[in-house]
């Protein structure tokens, strides 16, 4: 399987050849930067059209068809019809938290994006403790969110932003619990560990039904994290007209905007590389034959097919399931969800110490 890494380590050679190495670091990590920021704007678009798409496919329509062949330019007038709008300023409103808050909420999605291992030897951030800080760095969307909300001096923005908050924080338990559960099976939180570890099978096929039951589990937390149907209490256009971000307008908006549909591919990515084996791609024992076919493939394809695969069924649940009460979704997290999770963390224990597992 073809390394980037190879590319990686030549680029960083040339720039330590022409330049003092403080120089060459400073230079690296802009070109990082701007594809981290450019690989977020096109994942964004992407998954808008992707999500009419799906949407219209579901309810036997087309979707956009207007702007461009199949509607394939909708998103960029979209886009740039959100960067022209302008900025509007309320009465009543905290400023600085009301402009503070979608840059918090951008920065955490974009943190959370360089965290994953896109590829053999295409990853910027590799800690020992990187899933712990994933769910960390998560957490922090959540205070972007109720900002928005208290600062825009709404009654609809705060009902909203305490929706979120509340749902989000209950179902980061549950989420957190069925990654820990992955992680007992691995033995290490660093990604790249994670990903080596999936090398002869995915963790899905290698922890039997503690492994399956937490892939569901996190399935169903994942779609309530991200305030997706139908747990989309947050934004219930019904009650709450647009919900924390009502007030909010121009790039700001986009912000939000953004930031939902990047992390609907975050939580997918993350699912990829904790049960799916990231870029690992599909190997079965004995199999050598096909196990070198599977190796051509390259490892970015992997990656991002599986994320893809796992958007569509969260995206599946939106346009299948109606929304629910509040009352009902906290329900069922802390009545349910969350101690299964925890029973299976257990049995996910009791596996891994007596050898129940691949």
């Amino acid at each position: 399987m073809f390394n980037f890494g190879t590319w990686t380590e030549a680029i960083n050679n040339l720039l330590l050849g022409v330049m003092p190495e403080w120089l060459a670091i400073v230079i690296e990590c802009v070109i990082i930067a701007v594809l981290v920021l450019a690989t977020y704007t096109v994942l964004a678009l992407f998954y808008i059209l992707y999500e009419r798409k799906l949407c219209a496919w579901f309810q036997c329509r087309l979707g956009p068809m207007r702007v461009g062949k199949w509607g394939l330019l909708q998103v960029f007038a979209d886009m740039f019809k959100i960067l022209i709008k302008e900025l509007i300023s309320l009465k009543g409103t905290d400023r600085f938290l009301f402009k503070l808050a979608p840059y918090i909420v951008i920065t955490s999605s974009v943190t959370m994006l360089a965290c994953l291992p896109w590829g053999n030897g295409l990853q910027i951030i590799n800690w020992n403790i990187g899933i712990f800080f994933i769910l960390a760095v998560s957490s922090v969307g959540v205070l972007g969110i109720l900002l928005a909300g208290w600062a825009s001096n709404n009654k609809y923005t705060l009902i909203g932003a305490m929706r979120s908050g509340a749902q989000m924080i209950s179902y980061e338990l549950s989420l957190g619990i069925a990654l820990m559960t992955i992680c007992v099976l691995s033995g290490t939180m660093n990604v790249g560990e994670l990903v080596a570890e999936q090398n002869s099978a995915w963790f899905i096929f290698r922890g039997h039904i503690p492994a399956i039951i937490a892939f569901i589990i996190y399935v169903i937390a994942a779609t309530a994290e991200t305030n997706r149907g139908p747990f989309d209490l947050p934004e219930a256009e019904h009650e709450l007209t647009a919900g924390y971000h009502t007030e909010y307008s121009g790039i700001h908006f986009g912000f939000f905007y953004l930031a939902e549909y990047l992390n609907l591919f975050i939580v997918s990515g993350i699912a990829s590389l904790m049960f799916l084996g990231g870029w690992m791609p599909l190997h079965i024992p004995g199999w050598e034959g096909f196990n070198n076919v599977m190796n051509y493939i390259p490892s970015i394809f992997w990656f991002l097919g599986k994320s893809f695969f796992i958007s569509f069924v969260i995206i599946w649940f939106k346009w299948t399931f109606p929304r629910v009460r509040i009352d009902q979704m906290l329900a069922f997290e802390w009545k349910y969800l969350m101690p299964f999770s925890l029973a299976n963390l257990i049995l996910m224990a009791v596996c891994v110490a007596f050898g129940w597992h691949f």
